[in-house]
């Protein structure tokens, strides 16, 4: 019944156009042919398609009713369908001709000025804020209004952020990143964060949005920095990481000069996501040239939580990481962090970035920036090790948590002849600055890429894809991780700390120590 149909259309867009809210249409229908041209749907439904085959086409029932009416003649219908199958004719045999190639042109209106494709050596800016500029949203984050009646337990919390504002200690990654959205909104960026438990935070780190514990109101402390500012909006989402994950792709398909984020409450559970990742953000750009910049937060780091609350599995996206799609990034300071989310929003190259998030370093003491640090640089692909010598023995060579293990290894055992260089950016791969970080060393210094992951997970395939066992032509490249697993990883605390020891004993003992057979870690040429 085609104007039963046209008619609740007309009725539903009218719906939505006046009253601002979704509207459901439900049509029972059928497929006359099959699910394609080339089905026989007979052959699993011979009753439903016995019943088909003796109903009139939609054309010719409706052609009928219209015969009944007299508002139309047999041959003015034929006469109509004629002009239409020659209108279609001469459509199809044009779109068959060589010179018929469609410009698509996805740069247009909102996305004009932004770009894909490679990345360009010059398009790198200083990511810094003036000193009053950070000052004063960090005071501001530490305050609330007089009449606001805070938690008594994030008292210490917002005087921290105050401490930091004087210069009298360090930020933290929570703060850090607070730091870099505050920062962006003041200057007219509009920023955005979806997650399960983002506002407070998974790990009770972010506390964005403040509840009064006696009448309930909330507290958005990002959008109280400048009167002038963008908006900010930190929502609380619900366990459907797809969904959840899928709308805010979208958003950002329609919000080139916004930051998009979306976290997972642990990087493990972006899985239930996947089908967004394949099919959208790591391949959009070439099957239809559209371009993104969401940012995927992702809980990442083996703490002895079990094979479900530790591995984001960074293997997955560095597997689908092609024609410089994506970014992936494990920032290992709150500095860096911050320079990392205002690059993506500053430059003008679009494209989805993926983070490797901490959990435990949200509270190392170590894992800290100076407010200076914050104030002029960028975001730094390598980092490398300011404290160790060209007549290092050995070069570790790795990303994230594992970093400051190693780091307190190295510490405790009085070890001055190991470097340990920091690799923050996965992909694109910063080949030539990894070259340059790593000039100052011997030819044929051992360079071992050290991971929590199991072998067969984590970049250690990818690394060795990408640089091969001969590194630069001067290095031989072997990796330290622990043994391959169909899990990410033990359900056991206490066989993790045995595992994470043996990684860090590998990692500083003797060639002969590291040759000899592990059980739970080796090391591989």
């Amino acid at each position: 019944d085609p104007e039963a149909v046209a008619q609740v259309v007309r009725l539903a867009l009218d719906f939505r156009a006046t009253f601002r809210r979704d509207v459901v249409i439900d049509m029972y229908s059928y497929r006359r042919w099959g699910h394609n041209e080339g089905d026989e749907p007979s052959f699993t439904q011979p009753l439903l398609y016995q019943a088909i085959s003796r109903r009139k086409s939609v054309r010719e029932g409706y052609l009928d009713h219209l015969l009944k009416l007299g508002g139309l003649t047999a041959e003015e219908a034929e006469q109509i369908a004629a002009e239409r199958h020659q209108y279609l004719e001469h459509a199809f045999n044009a779109a068959r001709e060589n010179d018929y190639v469609p410009k698509v042109n996805s740069m247009q209106a909102a996305w004009e000025g932004y770009y894909g494709g490679p990345e360009r050596e010059d398009d790198d800016p200083d990511t810094g804020i003036p000193r009053q500029q950070a000052e004063g949203i960090l005071r501001s984050l530490g305050s609330v209004p007089d009449d606001f009646h805070l938690h008594k337990k994030l008292k210490r919390f917002l005087e921290a952020r105050l401490s930091m504002a004087d210069g009298d200690k360090p930020l933290d990654w929570a703060s850090g990143e607070a730091l870099a959205l505050g920062s962006l909104a003041v200057g007219g960026f509009r920023v955005r964060l979806t997650g399960q438990d983002s506002q407070r935070g998974t790990f009770s780190q972010r506390h964005l949005v403040l509840h009064d514990v006696k009448n309930g109101a909330t507290y958005d402390t990002l959008n109280f920095l400048d009167e002038n500012q963008a908006k900010v909006e930190v929502h609380n989402s619900p366990l459907s990481e797809n969904g959840v994950l899928g709308f805010e792709y979208g958003y950002s398909l329609d919000f080139p000069e916004g930051l998009v984020m979306w976290e997972a409450q642990f990087g493990d559970f972006v899985n239930a996501a996947q089908v967004i990742i394949d099919q959208f953000i790591s391949s959009a750009e070439d099957k239809w040239r559209r371009l993104s910049g969401m940012v995927l937060l992702l809980p990442h780091g083996f703490e002895g939580q079990g094979p479900e609350h530790s591995s984001a599995r960074p293997e997955r996206f560095l597997e689908v990481a092609a024609e410089d799609n994506i970014q992936v990034a494990v920032p290992s300071t709150p500095a860096q962090y911050y320079h990392l989310l205002r690059r993506q929003v500053i430059r003008k190259w679009r494209k989805p970035l993926v983070v490797f998030t901490p959990k435990s370093l949200l509270r190392h003491p170590q894992c800290v920036s100076n407010l200076e640090d914050f104030l002029s640089g960028r975001f730094e692909r390598v980092l490398p090790d300011h404290v160790s010598n060209s007549a290092s023995r050995r070069v570790l060579l790795c990303s994230g948590k594992i970093y400051y293990d190693l780091l307190a290894e190295r510490e405790k055992r009085e070890i001055d002849d190991v470097a340990i260089v920091r690799l923050e950016q996965l992909y694109p791969l910063p080949a030539n600055t990894l070259r340059e970080v790593l000039a100052p060393y011997a030819a044929d210094t051992p360079l071992y890429w050290v991971q929590e992951e199991p072998l067969n997970m984590g970049a250690w395939r990818y690394l060795l894809a990408s640089l091969g066992h001969r590194p630069f032509q001067r290095y031989t490249l072997r990796s330290i991780a622990r043994a391959a697993s169909a899990s990410p990883a033990t359900g056991s605390h206490g066989a993790h700390r045995m595992e994470q020891q043996e990684l860090l004993d590998l990692a500083f003992g003797t060639e002969d120590e590291m040759a000899a057979p592990e059980s739970t870690a080796n090391a591989h040429a």
